[in-house]
């Protein structure tokens, strides 16, 4: 395994983490494929690569996030690359969101935390090199009404990223993060037509992005952009220009 290099991809069997996990196979990478539901999309993204291997687990739980790393050390033996992509969004209004909703999103920012920790420890730092990717969102830069909690999530993975970077001061370890805009995937696809055309009216190529589209920046990051750390990348058609 050592003359082939290892990225894992959370949420990886749809939508942009699927995306995610093709462009990194087309440039070499074995793939780890994790998914916390989508078992039958993540066995058919794994056939369609050919190789890599699976993680099931939910990022929300420390014990599956422990287990998670023992399978990537048996399975391949090291990660050269860690992209954070799994996500989803509690969309409801201040007055109406109990606690408990509230407490699902802010576990999964615990989880990216704890898993990179794991990662670094495990893996990265015996080795003195590594990337880590995060996918946030316009939304954590412009807000979005009834996704407080998905847009307090965002906000974090971009703070995480630059606050990271200046921990591996001195490492060959890059963090960096993509925000994308509206990207055409199934949490897009069950927005109402009249809500999608006020949203495409704001984005200078009026059009929503691809999946595609945000994966070529996350393979740019991973295997090129050697002087770039502590960054975020906006792919948005020209919504915000951070």
């Amino acid at each position: 395994m050592e003359d082939r290099k290892v990225a894992v991809v959370t949420g990886a069997a749809t939508g942009i983490g699927a995306a995610c996990a093709r462009a990194l196979a087309a440039e070499g990478f074995m793939v780890g494929i994790h998914y916390r539901q989508s078992e039958e999309a993540a066995q058919a993204l794994l056939a369609e690569l050919g190789q890599g291997f699976l993680l099931k687990g939910d990022l929300t739980r420390t014990e599956d996030i422990n287990a998670i790393v023992e399978q990537i050390r048996a399975i391949a033996g090291q990660v050269d690359v860690l992209v954070h992509n799994a996500g989803f969004s509690v969309n409801m209004d201040i007055n109406s969101m109990r606690l408990e909703q509230f407490d699902e999103q802010r576990l999964l920012t615990r989880g990216v935390w704890y898993l990179t920790k794991r990662v670094l420890r495990q893996f990265m730092l015996r080795r003195n090199q590594g990337r880590i990717i995060s996918i946030s969102s316009v939304v954590g830069h412009t807000g979005n009404g009834g996704q407080i909690p998905y847009t307090m999530e965002k906000a974090a993975l971009d703070a995480f990223t630059k606050s990271l970077s200046k921990e591996l001061e001195g490492r060959n370890i890059l963090v960096n993060a993509v925000a994308p805009g509206f990207i055409a995937t199934e949490m897009t696809a069950v927005l109402p037509e009249e809500v999608q055309q006020r949203i495409l009216v704001n984005i200078p190529l009026q059009r929503m992005g691809r999946p595609e589209e945000v994966a070529e920046v996350v393979a740019f990051l991973a295997v090129g952009a050697t002087y770039i750390t502590g960054s975020v990348i906006h792919v948005n058609g020209g919504l915000y220009g951070g």
